[in-house]
């Protein structure tokens, strides 16, 4: 279903949001490494959000 594939991507969307904050914290605090590794993290969850949501628009496509 479409709706799954929503839900899917909010999900997605939170996390990347969770670790952007994250990243922004360590990057503050001077620990870039860290920031690194959670803005790569943000990265992914984007990206799959990206996936997901494409994938709801296709099977929205579809029912019609």
């Amino acid at each position: 279903m479409a709706r799954d594939e929503h839900n899917k991507a909010a999900e997605h969307h939170e996390n990347a949001a969770k670790a952007h904050r994250s990243a922004a914290e360590h990057h503050g605090k001077g620990d870039h490494a860290k920031g690194k590794e959670h803005a790569a993290s943000a990265k992914q969850h984007s990206q799959t959000a990206n996936q997901h949501t494409e994938q709801a628009h296709s099977k929205s496509q579809q029912q019609k």
